[in-house]
């Protein structure tokens, strides 16, 4: 087979190789298939093709019938496409892990000199900054979760964002980040949302066991995420928005703010509802 042009083409877009795309061209047309019969339609050299052929599979793109000769079957298109989406989602998620792993040095190595230069020009740091309530503040939560270190608070009605954010939990949980959620008691919350919070709640008590959560019997004025609280008020971030009935979601920001006073007074506040004002689950009625 000569591979037109337009379909080899159209795969490279899924950040394929040459001979790749020649490959899985040939097969998606021809179907299931032999490494020397794709090499030869392709024109793939034969030293390399079992590699080409291996990458594919790799990726998810085709599949390996084991035999003498071993063949190669394309998967239908729209598994290629949904196999090519979740590739890049992983490599991003590795890219910002790697980039979550070297935080620490880079922020001892720069955030100095960097202050020293700014010293003179910014008398004062800037205390927030906003970002829309949504997919901004949800990408916001979970670098918090990736870029944490020890701890982990979080103040909510439903929790009915977690599904965005379970990825960056689990990976905060496995590495060791304690994390504590403060839910509002679910006698405030109309039958709706508390339907979501209990299946969150169930969801929590059966997959992430180490997750510790409470229900606040008082009304919540602010909910959001802040991470690595210090009394020193050396370190600390958070996220946060306070509770307007009145005002869709689609409407409202989020404060992001990484003054260390700031993130401290935020866990005073929640250690004292924590402490004194909620119930664990076992004694909800």
């Amino acid at each position: 087979m000569d591979a037109s042009a337009e379909p080899v083409q159209l795969i490279q877009q899924l950040d394929l190789k040459e001979y790749e795309s020649l490959a899985l061209a040939f097969l998606l047309e021809s179907g299931r298939t032999t490494a020397p019969t794709v090499a030869e339609a392709t024109g793939i050299p034969k030293p390399r093709v079992y590699g080409v052929l291996d990458s594919l599979a790799d990726d998810g793109f085709i599949k390996v019938i084991p035999g003498r000769p071993k063949e190669y079957q394309p998967k239908p298109p729209e598994t290629i496409l949904e196999r090519a989406t979740e590739n890049r989602r992983q490599e991003f998620e590795d890219y910002r892990n790697e980039i979550g792993a070297l935080r620490g040095e880079f922020l001892d190595t720069f955030r100095p000199l960097y202050e020293r230069a700014d010293e003179d020009l910014t008398p004062t740091a800037e205390l927030f900054h906003v970002v829309d309530v949504g997919e901004p503040s949800e990408t916001e939560t979970r670098r918090l979760y990736n870029e944490a270190e020890s701890a982990v608070y979080v103040i909510t009605n439903s929790f009915a964002y977690f599904e965005s954010v379970e990825p960056a939990v689990s990976a905060a949980l496995n590495r060791g980040v304690d994390v504590s959620v403060l839910f509002l008691d679910p006698q405030h919350l109309p039958e709706e949302k508390a339907a979501v919070q209990g299946d969150i709640v169930e969801r929590l008590s059966e997959e992430y066991p180490s997750v510790q959560f409470r229900f606040s019997e008082e009304r919540l004025p602010w909910r959001g995420t802040f991470v690595d609280p210090s009394m020193e008020y050396e370190t600390g971030e958070a996220l946060f928005l306070v509770e307007e009935p009145d005002v869709p979601n689609h409407k409202r920001q989020a404060a992001i703010t990484e003054n260390g006073s700031f993130v401290a007074g935020m866990k005073r506040h929640f250690d004292l509802i924590w402490e004194h004002e909620s119930i664990g689950s076992a004694h909800r009625q």
